[in-house]
């Protein structure tokens, strides 16, 4: 039933699996990424061995290749037991650098009979695909000659099969994932009605329908400490924090939805505030109190922050099926409000900052025009979290000094552009910022930020430096499988404590937003007493006192 070769190549792309990558694995993750490396392996050489074939080179004679199958064998399965046995000594070398609970070793069975049991099913729709080819070449052989009819099978095998994925299956479940998460953004809790006050979004005199705002954009208008806590904290009166966040259900055009979030901010008086955030939420329309809440508390309150829902569903699924949404609607955005914040009187206009985390960042990152803003810059931006794909944050690594790390490039001397992570916050080199503050923050350990496609068949550039403290040693490149790796990385990077991963805690970003805004009167004792309220809140975000 299976080829030996084959197997065998499988089996060790299985063993290479096992190896450790950016964020840890429990049983059922490495099942799945084993038995798919099994199977990625197994196809490569069966590929490999049918591409021999059709050379016509020479095969190695029945009885030789029995014995350099039990020659390859017994190397091959000698490294499946040992990788097996140091499974979840890799898997802890993530776990405690990330200060999480070692692995129970009971699970190693569990694990192996996963990863058989992905495989199989793996090789099954390989070998129903493979009928799907032979049927399709058998048919076209009787009216074509034979070399031809193998070409138009196989191409008509992979359309079939494109069309049954990706116009059947794929989109199927992206319906039933959109509608999931729109209805669930549509529960409005009995318990929290809509507010009664004029200077909320979503009030009785706002532009923006409550109902139409979404479950995220609701969390984010009610949630936030008030002015009574922000004053008990910096010790003088505050403001009470103005949250502006427009619905994706608010209208279909991002056009429509930007003018509506530009006639909130003027009714409220969102450009009179001192600090000016125009923010992009991540997929789903989230937007994480860690970030806005320690913003309020330094500002006093003197805030203001907007941003429109662009999607409902998680980043990662976004990304894939919704990636202009994000960008079109963060530039319709950005465009209304720099133009009208630009038209202002110099000493009456808010600090203009942008700010996104994850997919937000890169929405935001795109909005980011040099060539409009050139002669009227914002204040800046703090990015958090970017992920690859991002063309502004790719192009700013290709700018770094040499000779800097990849994963916390040096720009020049770090007047315009930083770069920070967990464990170097923005202003460790102690020199002093330009006029223009850009941030970037993003951890070592968050594959959504270092995924890079070319990890199929070479090791990505930051491999090659010596691993972050949230790395673990023993990771290493292998052709294929580092690239499932890294994918499965992506899907559960949020998996991982706040501080790792692509989760980024209250700390990180006081940190970020002290050094980018640089709140008047703003001492570091400040921030000790900030960061303490945050873990003593116990919560992501610093909330009301």
């Amino acid at each position: 039933m299976f080829s030996i070769l084959p197997l065998l190549a499988g089996l060790l792309m299985a063993a290479a699996s096992l190896t450790p990558s950016l964020i840890p694995r429990d049983w059922i993750l490495q099942g799945v990424l084993a038995g798919t490396s099994m199977a990625a392996g197994y196809l490569v050489l069966v590929f490999m061995l049918a591409l021999w074939r059709a050379l016509q080179i020479p095969l190695l004679p029945r009885r030789w290749a029995t014995i350099c199958h039990v020659v390859l064998a017994i190397p091959v399965l000698a490294l499946l037991v040992r990788c097996v046995a140091l499974t979840d000594d890799w898997q802890n070398s993530i776990r405690s650098r990330m200060e999480m609970p070692p692995l129970e070793a009971a699970n190693t069975t569990k694990m192996i009979l996963l990863a058989a049991a992905v495989f199989l099913i793996l090789y099954l729709l390989g070998r129903g695909m493979q009928g799907l080819f032979n049927l399709l070449r058998n048919r076209l052989a009787r009216y074509i000659p034979s070399a031809s009819a193998n070409v138009l099978g196989l191409l008509l095998a992979a359309v079939i099969v494109l069309l049954i994925t990706r116009d059947g299956v794929v989109n199927w479940a992206f319906r039933i994932a959109d509608q999931s998460y729109a209805a669930a953004q549509h529960i409005t809790d009995p318990n929290t009605p809509a507010p009664t006050e004029d200077w909320r979004a979503g009030g009785p005199a706002s532009k923006v329908d409550w109902g139409l705002m979404g479950k995220p954009g609701r969390d984010f208008v009610l949630s936030g400490p008030r002015a009574a806590a922000i004053s008990g904290f910096v010790g003088r009166p505050a403001l009470e924090p103005l949250r502006i966040y427009v619905g994706l259900a608010q209208d279909k055009s991002p056009e429509v939805r930007a003018q509506i979030a530009l006639d909130e901010m003027i009714r409220l008086g969102a450009f009179e505030r001192k600090v000016l955030i125009v923010a992009s939420p991540t997929g789903t329309g989230w937007m994480d109190p860690a970030s806005y809440d320690a913003l309020e508390y330094m500002h006093a309150g003197d805030v203001a922050t907007v941003a429109v829902q662009y999607s409902y569903l998680q980043s990662p699924m976004a990304l894939i099926f919704e990636t202009r949404s994000g960008l079109d609607q963060a530039t319709a955005t950005m465009r209304l409000i720099y133009e009208h914040w630009r038209h202002m009187p110099d000493n009456a206009r808010p600090r203009l900052y942008m700010h996104g985390i994850s997919l937000g960042a890169w929405s935001s990152m795109y909005s980011f025009s040099p060539f409009q803003m050139m002669n009227e810059p914002i204040q800046g931006a703090l990015w958090v979290g970017p992920p690859f794909p991002s063309e502004l944050w790719r192009q700013t690594n290709n700018a770094r000094r040499p000779g800097s790390p990849f994963i916390l490039p040096e720009i020049d001397d770090g007047e315009v552009i930083r770069y920070a992570s967990q464990f170097a916050p923005p202003d460790r080199s102690g020199k002093p910022w330009g006029r223009l503050r850009i941030l970037y923050l993003q951890h070592a350990s968050d594959a959504i930020v270092f995924y890079n496609a070319t990890s199929l068949w070479r090791a990505p550039e930051w491999m090659y430096e010596p691993p972050a403290p949230d790395v673990s040693p023993f990771l290493n490149f292998t052709p294929i499988v580092t690239q499932l790796q890294l994918a499965v990385d992506m899907a559960v990077s949020t998996s991982t404590p706040p501080g790792f991963g692509h989760t980024y805690d209250a700390e990180e970003y006081i940190d970020g937003w002290v050094s980018v805004t640089a709140p008047e009167g703003w001492t570091p004792a400040d921030t000790a007493r900030l960061k303490a309220k945050c873990g003593k809140d116990g919560l992501l975000g610093c909330k009301n006192g």
